[in-house]
């Protein structure tokens, strides 16, 4: 779950924001009073924090361990660590603080506290012991956060993480920039990359040379093909915007929507969670059925899902998103599949960005042939971070000329849905565990996998593992379809090693 913590000066505004992120969370809130009802001081301010809290909420008084008050499905608030503190020894006060950072991994925790270090060093010794207390508490609660707003005359400013160096966070996991091109050596026979195999389309070729002829000697104007693209969906060129490829567009979403924290519903494509981290994003991963958090701003998923070939119905993905939130699905091998069944490309939704890409049915990997369709607000915050000219002319020519050939792309669809289907018959007779896809590529369970990919490796077949797939190990392997004959030699060279 997750840890928020608020801080402030005295009378910034600090416990009202705190009380919207409660109510935002739209879970029953616990609330924990830290101060003392029988101070006359205290009554009035007392008296303003009940007033504006809802009905429903249970309001609790703080005890020696504030652990111990946090309810697992809600969302407990603790207003006023400062207040709390007072009176307490040091040693105890920090035991009790790494008790709560542990119990907010599994419950939503929010806590305000007074900022420390702010005026004159105090001139008595009780006074410095609380504050140096304090300081201590609240950098240990920052640390384990996944958001720390300071707010500042009713204004919250949401701190960012902390980074390796500079404005960029320190590397991730290098598996999840790992894809299946690495795995094939020239001459080797592709099963690795779910790019559908073969050269591009004779339509498509003729548009490529007759862009190089016309537009090569000029910068990119990508106007016409968003053009083309709106019509296609039934949207306006406002509505999109062309990218690098999907992969493109996914690593704008940092920059430009500045997330807190992003839910990645798995399996997916892994470059969405390393272009998010190197970012600083805090990001984490929601394996079915579980729910992403309530403060996810921003949920990604992928649709048809890698590498099991899911695919996922339109209502489920729908009910990921909600206020406040961003809702991006990686639509990416969407084109694969025959009529694009359960696809949200095809009418905006609030909220909800939908990355495609023509990279894989058009066998043009080297032209990164991508694009967002948003609402145009979101359409401009990517467009408003993006490089300039990323789309290139011969990219572009492309987007044009599959916008005009609808049934040629339909066609090319029907033969990877054929071509999967022709692979899963071939394998059922080695009586492995075969994930049902909608794509061109197939999940396969088999008894040891890296031996198996050695063997097939010996025999120039490239196949793509899965265990850089979060959730998915060593003998989980996806497997490309091609024609008939080369899935039957995969098939046998399969059953040999097995």
């Amino acid at each position: 779950m997750s840890l928020t913590l608020v801080l402030g000066g005295v009378r910034s505004g600090k416990s009202a924001h705190a009380e919207t992120l409660a109510t935002a969370a739209m879970l029953p809130v616990r609330y924990i009073a830290t101060a003392d009802p029988t101070d006359g001081s205290m009554a009035e301010r007392i008296a303003g924090h009940v007033a504006r809290r809802p009905v429903g909420w249970e309001t609790v008084v703080a005890g020696a361990d504030l652990a111990a008050a946090v309810v697992p499905g809600s969302v407990t608030l603790i207003d006023g660590l400062g207040v709390w503190i007072a009176g307490r020894e040091p040693e105890t006060v920090a035991a009790a603080i790494e008790r709560l950072i542990t119990v907010s991994e599994r419950a939503e925790v929010i806590v305000v506290a007074e900022q420390a270090g702010e005026g004159l060093l105090p001139l008595d010794h009780a006074a410095r012991e609380w504050l140096d207390t304090l300081g201590t508490a609240t950098q240990q609660l920052a640390g384990a956060a996944v958001r720390v707003d300071h707010v500042i005359a009713g204004r919250p400013l949401t701190l960012p993480p902390v980074l390796g160096s500079g404005s960029l966070a320190a590397p991730g996991d290098p598996a999840l920039r790992h894809h299946g091109d690495r795995d094939v050596r020239p001459g080797d026979a592709d099963h690795a990359v779910n790019v559908l195999a073969g050269p591009p389309p004779a339509w498509l070729r003729a548009a490529l040379v007759a862009a190089l002829d016309a537009d090569a000697h000029r910068y990119p104007d990508e106007s016409r093909a968003a053009a083309a693209l709106a019509t296609l969906h039934g949207c306006e060129p406002d509505n999109v915007l062309i990218t690098n490829g999907a992969a493109g567009a996914l690593w704008l979403l940092g920059p430009a929507l500045r997330p807190r924290r992003a839910a990645l519903i798995q399996p997916g494509f892994t470059e969405s969670e390393a272009a998010l981290r190197a970012y600083g994003v805090v990001t984490e991963r929601v394996f079915e059925p579980d729910r992403p958090a309530p403060h996810a701003d921003l949920v990604v998923i992928t649709n048809p899902s890698s590498p099991d070939g899911r695919l996922r119905r339109r209502e489920e993905v729908l009910a990921l998103s909600g206020r406040g939130r961003v809702l991006v699905v990686d639509e990416a091998f969407m084109p694969l599949v025959a009529g694009e069944p359960e696809s949200l490309a095809y009418g905006l939704n609030d909220g909800v960005m939908v990355v495609r890409s023509l990279t894989k049915l058009l066998s043009v990997p080297g032209l990164r042939v991508g694009y967002v369709l948003a609402p145009a607000p979101l359409a401009a915050a990517l467009r408003a971070v993006r490089p300039p000219w990323d789309a290139n002319t011969l990219a572009l020519a492309a987007l044009r000329s599959a916008a005009a050939h609808p049934y040629e792309l339909a066609a090319l669809a029907a033969r990877a849905g054929a071509e999967r289907a022709d692979l899963q018959q071939r394998l059922v007779r080695l009586q492995i565990t075969v994930w049902p896809s909608v794509t061109n590529f197939l999940l396969i369970e088999v008894p040891d996998g890296p031996r198996l990919i050695e063997e097939l490796r010996a025999q120039r077949i490239a196949v793509r593992s899965a265990v850089t797939f979060p959730g998915f190990g060593a003998n989980h392997i996806r497997l490309t379809a091609r024609d008939p004959e080369s899935n039957e030699r995969l098939v046998g060279a399969i059953g040999a090693a097995l």
